[in-house]
């Protein structure tokens, strides 16, 4: 480890010196099918943020598995949420989780929101070759808890390919279902009663649950939700104390 990176704390830096970047690979006519993993969103409600998905992946017409657990806690305070190739983005995701606990024991302190937010957007630049080519392809959402106001405030960002980063003022979604998926967000935040925004925690699961199911009768590629079959969404919310995890149990009880 280099004095420098030792003291700015930057991990991606230190790997781009020992020229660890991610393998850079041609596609050919002969390239497998991916593997893609959708669909994601989020959305504010009146405790924090909600980052929910469903469980599917697939590759082409095949369901290569209903197991995938597509929302990724990054640290205390951060949530990562992936949509695209699930080996592209669980290494980004890995990346992260190492570079902020690499910066947080390094300089004794937590990594500032936007720096978090920039790292992401830092690693899908990095990927840009493989995104060209259309091998790897990653469009995440990212929510992270913003410690610089009382009390600590949670905040949703989402990317383009290219690694571009936008805050959402309400929601975001990811992946072959989040049309459908915006489209209600923004009904409900404007005409509904009660709007996301000032969702409760059961509601506000409920209405993520729901989401998925509709999602899942206009795209193959969304699993969706079903209690009959034991089949539920990954939820995690994300507000001032931290990082919550909502069961299946929980699902499957706030359904009733």
């Amino acid at each position: 480890m280099t004095e420098t990176h030792r003291i700015a704390g930057d991990f991606l830096s230190l790997l781009a010196e020992r020229k660890l970047v991610p393998t850079r690979v041609e596609a050919g006519h002969a390239a497998p099918v991916q593997t893609q993993a959708t669909t994601v969103f989020a959305f504010h409600f009146a405790d924090g943020v909600m980052m929910a998905g469903d469980r599917r992946a697939t590759a082409g017409n095949i369901i290569v598995t209903d197991k995938v657990e597509k929302i990724i806690e990054i640290d205390a305070t951060s949530l990562l949420a992936i949509a695209g190739v699930p080996a592209t983005a669980f290494e980004m995701a890995r990346v992260l989780q190492t570079s902020f606990e690499y910066y947080r024991r390094s300089q004794l302190q937590t990594l500032s929101l936007p720096a978090k937010v920039r790292a992401l957007a830092r690693l899908l630049r990095d990927n840009l070759p493989m995104t060209m080519q259309g091998v790897g392809v990653v469009v995440p959402l990212f929510a992270g808890l913003d410690q610089t106001v009382s009390p600590p405030k949670a905040q949703i960002y989402f990317y383009d390919p290219l690694g571009a980063q936008f805050q959402a003022v309400g929601y975001a979604a990811s992946g072959s279902g989040s049309g459908t998926i915006r489209s209600i967000l923004s009904f409900q935040e404007r005409y509904g009663k009660p709007r996301p925004s000032d969702m409760k925690l059961a509601d506000a699961v409920k209405f993520a649950s729901r989401l998925l199911i509709v999602a899942s009768e206009f795209d193959s590629a969304t699993g969706g939700v079903n209690p009959a079959s034991e089949t539920f969404a990954t939820i995690r919310v994300l507000g001032p104390k931290g990082i919550e995890n909502i069961s299946d149990e929980q699902q499957k009880e706030f359904l009733k």
